[in-house]
């Protein structure tokens, strides 16, 4: 274990989430394209994020968001370097957000094995030692604030997140859907009941067949190699126990209505195209973002894919669906 914590740490410090950012205010947003780190303080702690403006932005013509939540341990700047969704939103025309979840202690640097920051998805997963933060809370003070000091669609504004982000955004869709027109997780766990969606927020979900962090099966998720700590290792739900929460939620048959298969990608979708779930399972694929890059070495998450490339896949979901 002491080997992969140092790799981790090594790795992980190359995207460490530690640089300056400023408060952001309406009166101090950024009004030009480019990307910037900014704050904004939620129940006395310091919240950090990135925000990218794109080419097309001109801070008139009200553009759709696309917030990224990281996996846990990782960080937004590294969440970005492995999903590209600041390239896709240059491409699309939309701004990308990356929110920082809390560290463990968040006076210290974070990093993967020693000081991650973690989601507070609805799992219960603690460390003693760690302050407990509402990231409901900070996800609708963000929304606020970005509605405020830029030019944005609050009526597309879609979320999406990996690992442990996508536990977030099946939490943050459940707690606020009036805010959120769909969301796209991806290889997470619904921890929650939903409830009953009102209004509707449609869902797409992607995952590996021989993801080792989010079994098919459910279990305790572990390192490729075997690793684990006693926090993250807690046990998931089968994956299509998370879908099919969703699909209650939403009213819609537990019957899908398409099932497909092509070039190792299975893709079932439940409802119509107005309210929807879909879910896509990649053949081969490990704990990695489809398309994409993976930091940790595939001997701790298994095998990266390019069957299909996930930003695409959720941008064009995404595209489909409106508040």
């Amino acid at each position: 274990m002491r080997n992969t914590t140092i790799i981790l740490t090594l790795l992980l410090g190359l995207f460490a989430g530690g640089c300056s950012s400023r408060t952001l205010t309406p009166e101090s947003a950024p009004d030009s394209p480019g990307r910037y780190p900014l704050s904004i303080k939620v129940d006395g702690l310091e919240r950090s994020f990135i925000v990218h403006l794109p080419a097309a932005y001109d801070g008139k013509k009200p553009l759709p968001v696309v917030v990224m939540l990281h996996g846990g341990g990782g960080n937004a700047k590294a969440t970005n370097w492995e999903t590209g969704w600041t390239d896709k939103a240059d491409q699309a025309g939309f701004i990308a957000v990356f929110p920082n979840a809390a560290a463990r202690n968040p006076n210290r640097r974070s990093s993967f094995a020693l000081n991650p920051q973690l989601w507070n998805d609805g799992s219960d997963r603690f460390y003693p030692d760690q302050t407990v933060v509402n990231d409901v809370r900070f996800l609708e003070a963000l929304l606020d604030t970005l509605a405020a000091s830029f030019a944005v669609n609050e009526r597309r504004v879609y979320l999406t997140g990996f690992s442990n982000g996508a536990s977030m955004s099946f939490l943050a869709a459940a707690k606020v859907p009036h805010r959120i027109a769909a969301i796209a997780p991806v290889a997470g766990a619904c921890w929650i009941d939903p409830g009953a969606l009102q209004p509707a927020v449609s869902m797409l979900y992607i995952t590996g067949s021989d993801d080792p962090l989010n079994l098919i099966e459910g279990g305790s998720p572990r390192l490729a190699n075997g690793n684990s700590d006693a926090v993250r290792s807690k046990p998931k739900p089968p994956v299509r126990e998370s879908i099919l929460k969703w699909v209650k939620a939403l009213g819609l048959s537990e019957r899908s209505r398409l099932l497909e298969q092509e070039n190792g990608v299975t893709r079932e979708v439940f409802g119509d195209r107005d309210v929807e779930v879909v879910y896509i399972r990649v053949e081969g694929l490990g704990h990695t973002w489809a398309g994409g890059r993976s930091i940790l070495p595939a001997s701790m998450v298994g095998a990266s894919s390019d069957k299909i490339n996930a930003t695409n896949v959720i941008w064009d979901f995404f595209q489909r669906h409106a508040r």
